[in-house]
């Protein structure tokens, strides 16, 4: 046995050269283990107490168990090592060391052969079916460190807001020996170099950290010849002093064809650089492959002050090994040549290699992603009861008596629309939430996380965004369809002064009327250019989202920490952005500026600067012409712009006495009933109504066909828009007792249900509406909508690129587009159901 231990320690001595003695990535270490235990005491890590160290044992150097005294006395052969595994070793390091370790710790409580084998089995990143697995497996020794952890739950602890988190490393090296302890701070577990500031902001509490870049294996290996392999600890006070936490490693890419329960549990050492494994012939050679910690992932389980089974705090490790590019070629040259191999070994070189180290924290979802689903559940059964009275109002609108497909596109558009807006709200009371519950946490300890990227919640949230802007876009759709294709006329109620000019000849040519038609020209005018007319400004709202989130600096804060910086300096580290907090600060910012723009507008701006919606129908009054829109079969607005003076084609001595007799009240008000000035109403027809309608305009919505126009098309047009003029004029008059009308208020259920409950049979009816209500026939009416539309296409587009400058420009190329689309269709369909040549819109 004395041999064997000689042999040992023989090994253990001529095992590296001296070039090799460097060892970087060191820190300030310390050969006192933290707390305040005793010569003779221990730490008791799971207990939170010093522990005494019973003869015949002693303190650990790390002082953190108790150890046998080193001793030559025990039994056993070297020879009897020879039927411990029947596994080869893995590397020349484990041919050299792997069997003198393994007896030297097994029969003579030797503490650095009882480590080294521990440390050789951290060396095999990859597998556990390995020879030195094997000899650890069958070690029996007071000093044989344990490989696992069995219990890492962790005792209640609070972390207030950027605190630091201590982490403490016991270090040993690939020989087993002790080298201290040291802070977790700056580059120890990092590979990437950075500003001390940026490498320290991963312990800051709160701050989900993330940092990567590319290597060169060859550089790093000059600084980390040898394996240095760290076992983590959270350090932390209490009212009883200084105390320790173990943190657990996992390494998912380590192969365990054992039993379950070792799968579950969670190793206790780790390495980040391993060239020694990798060298061949002589162990003081260049390795021909590198194993590194390519990724490391610190994971925070919150909240910690009451942890659950597992540990709070959690190492993954992912390692990767590299091969040399000199090996390919070496092995195409005999392997009796030792000159060449000589020659080739200082070319041995590698590839650079990805790292990243991050921190990342997750908190138990409670009962968020319940609510959420409830919300959505609710509001999308109220958006199928809202589409199911949304169509059955377009039905009874439309006269329609049996279900056909293009009943169920109408359903399906205005479900869109409705489930739209639900899955918006929920996605911004998500964005809101978090902002709110998140940012909140200055004062007290911090207990709740954003979600992190690619959890379930963020998922979610990213599919309910996706799924309102799509449906959103189908509302917008349906929205534009719906106003480029309304049935408008302009009734011109001008009587001529005089006789026609000449009679119609006896071939039937219509006489020309002496009734100037630039009013109705002016009217047309003006109906073009309030189409897109908004109740705010586009542009104005896309500059003050821009400026509160660029300049003011608001975009800071959607950051995955906790800090509520506007202006961070340019030393600090700046967190991932969360795309819920960056919705959330987005969309209340361009909901809030739009609502405020909207109260100005209409509570201040309309009523004391302009009001264009109620200025046209002034100008319809004036002009002497009326405007009648159907906007469904049965269904559309009237706009009474009959003159109380009964005439309009005058000059401006004579308009400028009518204005003073209105003034004085010296004539009858404008409405179109005798004593009410309500101009505006809503239009029910009836079936007899409306098909007469349609007979008469058929003509109007003939185009040419085939190569010549037809030469009378043109003549038959005027013809039907002078007769639709007669009809509707005379038809307002109370002309056709068999098509009458009536006047009426809507109930107020009518009013809150946007429907009918009456339908007319023998009489078409006319609802009063003093809100303008034909303004849902032109962007005026729908700025929910687009609002709403808008801030889902900035969101979506900041969702994809992260970059609110480029939301906002394509953005504004977006609203630009559709305001292009519904003026040119729009314009379109005015001259064509007008007779006003689009020339004249201008």
């Amino acid at each position: 046995m004395d041999a064997v231990i000689d042999t040992y320690r023989q090994q253990e001595a001529k095992g590296f050269g001296r070039k090799h003695s460097r060892r970087p990535l060191e820190l300030k270490s310390s050969t006192t283990p933290p707390g305040n235990c005793g010569p003779s005491q221990f730490l008791d890590t799971q207990v939170f107490q010093c522990s005494p160290c019973g003869e015949p044992l002693v303190k650990s150097p790390a002082g953190l168990r108790c150890v046998c005294a080193d001793s030559r006395n025990g039994t056993g052969q070297a020879a009897e090592c020879n039927a411990c595994s029947s596994r080869q070793p893995a590397s020349l390091w484990e041919a050299t060391f792997l069997d003198s370790s393994f007896l030297a710790c097994n029969n003579s409580c030797n503490l650095t052969a009882c480590e080294l084998l521990t440390n050789t089995v951290v060396l095999n990143a990859f597998s556990l079916e390995t020879r030195a697995y094997d000899l650890y497996a069958k070690a029996k020794s007071q000093n044989l460190p344990k490989l696992f952890y069995s219990n890492t739950g962790l005792p209640p602890l609070s972390f207030g807001k950027n605190s630091k988190i201590n982490f403490k490393l016991v270090k040993y090296d690939a020989r087993g020996n002790f080298l201290g302890w040291g802070d977790v701070t700056g580059g120890t577990l990092q590979l990437c170099a950075d500003r001390q500031s940026l490498l320290d902001a991963a312990y800051s509490f709160g701050t989900s950290y993330e940092q990567s870049c590319t290597i060169q294996v060859s550089n790093l290996l000059q600084r980390v010849p040898e394996p240095i392999f760290y076992e983590m600890f959270l350090q932390f006070s209490n009212g009883k002093g200084t105390w320790l936490w173990p943190v657990p490693v996992v390494n998912p890419q380590l192969q365990l064809n054992s039993p379950a329960s070792l799968r579950s549990e969670r190793l206790r050492r780790f390495f980040l650089v391993d060239g020694l494994s990798g060298r061949q012939g002589n162990l003081s050679n260049q390795p021909a492959s590198v194993t590194l910690a390519a990724e490391l992932l610190l994971s925070v389980d919150l909240p910690t002050s009451s942890p659950g089974d597992q540990s709070a705090f959690l190492l993954t490790v992912k390692y990767a090994k590299q091969d040399s590019t000199a090996t390919t070629q070496a092995s195409l040259w005999h392997p009796r040549i030792p000159l060449i191999a000589l020659l080739l070994s200082p070319l041995l070189t590698f590839f650079p290699l990805q790292v990243s180290f991050a921190v990342s924290y997750t908190h138990r979802p409670g009962t968020s992603p319940r609510d959420t689903d409830i919300a959505l559940a609710i509001l999308g059964s109220l958006a199928a009861l809202y589409a199911l009275l949304k169509t059955s109002s377009w039905v009874r609108r439309s006269r329609l008596q049996n279900i056909s497909f293009i009943i169920l596109v109408k359903f399906f558009a205005f479900f869109a629309g409705a489930l739209a807006n639900a899955f918006f709200m929920v996605a911004l009371g998500t964005g809101i939430y978090w902002l709110v519950v998140f940012k909140g946490q200055q004062s007290s300890a911090v207990e709740v996380m954003v979600p992190p990227a690619g959890s379930q919640i963020e998922t979610n949230f990213i599919i309910y965004l996706s799924c309102a802007f799509v449906l959103k876009a189908v509302d917008l759709l349906h929205l534009l369809i719906t106003q480029v294709t309304i049935s408008i006329f302009l009734i011109d109620w001008e009587k001529p002064k005089e006789k026609p000019a000449f009679k119609a000849p006896a071939g039937g040519q219509r006489a020309i009327s002496s009734v100037s038609i630039w009013r109705t020209f002016l009217i047309a005018n003006e109906w073009n250019e309030i189409q897109t007319h908004r109740k705010l400004n586009p542009s104005l709202q896309l500059f003050a989202v821009l400026l509160l989130l660029e300049v003011v600096g608001l975009k800071n804060i959607t950051s995955r920490d906790l800090n509520l910086d506007l202006h961070p300096g340019a030393d600090a580290y700046l967190a991932a952005w969360s795309p819920i907090l960056r919705f959330g600060i987005a969309a209340s910012l361009w909901l809030a500026l739009g609502i405020a723009q909207v109260a100005f507008f209409t509570g201040i701006y309309e009523r004391f600067v302009e009001d264009k919606i109620h200025q046209f129908i002034d100008l319809c009054s004036m002009s002497n012409v009326s405007v009648f829109i159907l906007m469904h079969g049965c269904y559309g607005f009237y706009i009474h712009g009959r003159s109380v003076h009964g005439h309009a084609d005058v000059g401006m001595d004579a308009m400028h006495a009518c204005l003073r007799k209105e003034e004085e009240n010296l004539c009858p008000l404008r409405g179109l009933e005798a004593n009410s000035d309500i101009q505006t109403f809503e239009v029910l027809l009836t079936d007899r109504a409306r098909q007469l309608y349609d007979k008469i305009t058929q003509p109007l919505m003939e185009g040419p066909r085939g190569e010549r126009v037809r030469v009378d098309l043109h003549e038959q047009r005027l013809r039907s828009y002078y007769t639709l003029n007669r009809f509707l004029s005379s038809f307002l008059e109370h002309a056709y007792r068999d098509m009458d009308y009536v006047v009426k208020d809507k109930f107020f259920l009518e009013r809150v249900m946007d429907m009918e409950f009456q339908e007319p049979v023998d009489m078409s009816i006319l609802y009063t509406d003093a809100s303008a209500l034909f303004s849902r026939t032109l962007f005026y009416n729908n700025e929910l909508a687009l609002l709403v539309f808008d801030t889902l296409l900035f969101s979506v587009i900041d969702l994809g690129t992260q970059d609110f400058l480029l939301a906002a420009i394509i953005t504004f190329v977006g609203q630009k587009l559709v305001k292009m689309l519904r003026h040119t269709l729009g314009r379109r369909n005015l001259a064509a159901k007008t007779l006003v040549e689009k020339q004249f819109l201008i």
